[in-house]
């Protein structure tokens, strides 16, 4: 029988990310990104992370006003609503944060590199761009086929890739839909996974549907049950996206002194549902489903 992975968000934090770890985070993009797990890095004063993402939205910023980041490998960081992210824009000019600059697709690459376990992948993309300029992992080689001119993607194993879901058992074998992006990509490619999620089910449940299990279990160090883990990003199948705290937030960050005044009230007050208020997120839930059609596994 396996053993369960269930444990507080606290737990998971403190016992698989270390200062100087380098985390995948938002591997999906502009949904289930794992602002709970954010906060909580936050609230453990990790420092000198790398943060590894295609798009996380404010939740890097979080983490860079924080003080927690030595480093992105991203392809956008910033406030999808409004643009920029103050902490980030900062941070970049100041010289604080060093930044390894991707496409979506070459971070997809690393990744996929990482978890295939080969040093490389080759694509045809980025070649003529200015990508090179800050990232080492980028460089050129020839096709030892046809002599063409690539660019070849180095690797990129994550100490640690942290990744909402809408479903998971205590095993670690979890649901996820919606736009995957580089999520499984991101867990196969790293050292240890932690999985927040906003309901824990039945095995059996999992077992129903096995193509839809984003990453083994056996891969798993820790799941966390965390209702809302994703807000204000939104879970397909849950809630929706919450507009109006990306508004706040852009206007609530804007000198470093705003930062920590927002920072006092919805990082450092752990109860963050209990602040954002059970009618507003209400307001969220789905209005109109849209259920896809249903499979069959039989013999």
């Amino acid at each position: 029988m396996p053993q369960s992975k269930l444990v507080s968000l606290t737990e998971a934090i403190a016992r698989y990310v270390q200062d100087g770890s380098a985390i995948a985070l938002g591997a999906a993009q502009e949904i289930l990104i794992p602002f709970a797990a954010g906060r909580e890095l936050i609230r453990q004063r990790k420092h000198n992370l790398t943060l590894i993402g295609p798009i996380s939205d404010i939740l890097f910023d979080q983490l860079i006003g924080a003080g927690c980041v030595r480093e992105i490998r991203a392809a956008w960081v910033g406030n999808v609503i409004t643009g920029s992210g103050y902490n980030f824009r900062r941070a970049i000019e100041s010289g604080a944060v060093t930044i390894q600059d991707h496409s979506n697709l070459t971070l997809a690459l690393a990744l996929k590199a990482g978890a295939m376990g080969v040093p490389f992948l080759p694509t045809r993309t980025a070649l003529g761009s200015d990508l090179f300029r800050t990232n080492s992992q980028l460089t050129t080689t020839h096709c030892p086929f046809t002599g063409d001119t690539l660019t070849a993607v180095a690797a990129l194993n994550p100490d640690v890739t942290i990744i909402h879901a809408q479903r998971a058992d205590e095993f670690g074998n979890a649901h996820v839909w919606g736009n995957l992006s580089v999520t499984r990509e991101a867990c196969l490619a790293s050292h240890k996974i932690i999985i927040t999620t906003e309901e824990i089910v039945a095995p059996e449940t999992i077992n129903s549907d096995p193509n839809r299990i984003v990453t083994p279990g056996f891969r798993v160090s820790a799941v966390v049950h965390a209702p809302w883990g994703a807000h204000p990003s939104p879970v397909p199948g849950y809630y929706n996206r919450d507009h109006q705290t990306y508004l706040d937030y852009a206007r609530d960050t804007r000198t470093p002194h705003a930062f920590e005044t927002w920072r006092a009230q919805w990082v450092d007050d752990a109860d963050y549902v209990a602040r954002v208020g059970m009618e507003r997120l209400e307001n969220l839930k789905l209005k109109n489903h849209a259920l896809a059609a249903a499979v069959d596994y039989g013999y």
